[in-house]
């Protein structure tokens, strides 16, 4: 466990509102998702003096710099410059910045304050905070949480699901409840700061950025920070179909609540055919989903119980949980259809950035698949998306650093393999490959870096593609 963030320079707090101004603030990974955008907004409106430094050039980062048209800062923009490290009294470091970075070395030897954008919202938001993580279903789990307790109060959802809250900051009441989907990177920074949701909900545990976390036991301790600094009064809502996530009920601090899609819990959030029953203290609740879910696959039926374990627990009506279902889509790069073709439906999976995703994705039709995989190696093992490839698809179309890998994986005796330069021509060969019923899928099992900037642009070329063969409108 980290130790607590030390107080920088001079003073108590130099992250602070008051505690910031005049103080030197480099913030460290502008990037394009928000986070990055909304620190340097942050320590500029409340005086400091602000330089924004990233290893990409201008042109990759415009939208994010025209979001702080107007502000006073400096960009340090290609590259990184020692002297914004060693001499400034705070550092807010993207959560993408990987720990070993030699600048974070230089910045903490001259005894900068390090920080980041979801440290800086945490420890000052009045609003109880609901957490989601999980290696995958966090984001959908997220949503659809936000959207059950929408019904009964005011809500805000942000975090890793690509909407910082750190603007917002100055609004939230302490009456709303804010939920925040939490990467293990961001969850890895949270120790810095002693803190944890008072709800933490995890979805699953599966190998995923070993290439930034060395080792699965490292992986999976950043993820305990949700559930490690809670109080007492703290609710931990744990997957009991997950091995890894049941075990982690012996180091909750606060109340342990199970949910299961497979087992008839004797208490908890269970799946009982097309009911969830909620078994919470001694009375019994039931809510009937039948011919309500928009969400294809049995995976997501995970992500409906959890979300609707937590709804519970904080108020939200059975049949308000129910209505909040039923008015969910798919979230976008998630599943989501985005057009047919002569019968054959085009579906995007971009956001399947795993192995057990992709083989989630390929499980949740019973149409045939032709799949579209490949990707950046975070150095995850296949193996389970290449056993799900050679009993679930028709065709598979490779991309990426990890084609040659996977196509070796399927082997003799699997689907038909092709391998394709650019995802543009994987979509032309996967069109050509399907059939009136047939399913294109793009669900890559594997990141996007080695092709795209991240997996919204990899599945909006996918979407474009699609138009290029033909396919019309939206499913």
């Amino acid at each position: 466990m980290a130790a607590p963030q030390q107080t920088g320079k001079t003073g108590p707090d130099p992250t602070g509102p008051d505690g910031c101004r005049g103080r030197s603030v480099t913030v460290m990974g502008l990037g394009v998702f928000g986070g990055g955008v909304a620190a340097a907004r942050y320590f500029a409106r409340h005086g400091a003096r602000v330089t924004v430094t990233d290893l990409k050039g201008a042109d990759a980062l415009a939208p994010s710099i025209r979001a702080l048209d107007g502000l006073p800062m400096t960009f340090h923009l290609g590259g990184h410059d020692a002297a914004d490290f060693t001499t400034a009294d705070v550092v807010a470091v993207s959560p993408a910045v990987p720990k070993t970075s030699p600048y974070l070395k230089m910045a903490e030897d001259a005894g900068a304050h390090i920080t980041s954008e979801m440290n800086l919202f945490v420890g000052r938001c009045p609003a109880p905070v609901v957490g989601v993580t999980g290696s995958s279903g966090k984001s959908t789990t997220t949503a659809l949480l936000g959207e059950m307790l929408s019904r009964a109060a005011a809500v805000r959802v942000g975090g890793n699901i690509g909407k910082s809250l750190l603007d917002d900051l100055d609004a939230i009441r302490p009456d709303e409840t804010v939920v925040l989907e939490l990467s293990s990177f961001q969850l890895e920074d949270v120790a810095r700061v002693g803190w944890s949701p008072q709800v933490a909900v995890v979805t699953n545990i599966a190998p995923n950025h070993l290439d930034r976390h060395g080792t699965m036991a490292a992986y999976i301790d950043a993820k305990k920070n949700i559930l490690r600094f809670q109080a007492a009064d703290g609710v931990a809502v744990l997957n009991a179909d997950d091995g890894e996530v049941r075990s982690w009920q012996g180091e909750a601090c606060g109340r342990v609540v199970f949910y299961s899609r497979e087992e008839a819990l004797a208490e908890g959030v269970c799946a009982e055919g097309a009911e969830v029953v909620f078994r919470l203290g001694d009375d019994e609740e039931r809510v009937d989903l039948a011919g309500r879910m928009k969400l294809r696959g049995d995976h997501n039926v995970w992500n409906v119980v959890a979300a609707a374990a937590a709804a519970r627990l904080l108020g939200v009506t059975p049949g308000d949980i129910a209505e909040a279902v039923a008015a969910f889509d798919p979230l976008p790069h998630r599943l989501q259809p985005v057009g047919a073709c002569g019968g054959v439906l085009f579906v995007d999976d971009s956001k399947a950035t795993t192995p057990e995703a992709a083989a989630l994705g390929l499980a949740a039709f019973t149409e045939p698949v032709v799949l579209i995989a490949g990707g950046y190696d975070k150095h995850s093992d296949p193996q389970v998306m290449v056993k799900a490839i050679r009993r679930r698809a028709k065709a598979v179309v490779l991309i990426g650093a990890t084609a040659e890998a996977l196509a070796r994986g399927v082997g003799a005796g699997g689907p038909r393999v092709e391998r394709a330069d650019s995802l543009e021509e994987a979509v032309g060969r996967a069109a050509a490959l399907a059939e009136a019923g047939d399913v294109v899928l793009l669900s890559p099992g594997h990141a996007s870096w080695d092709m795209f900037d991240n997996y919204e642009q990899r599945g909006e070329v996918f979407r474009r593609a699609a138009l290029d063969v033909g396919m019309k409108g939206e499913a």
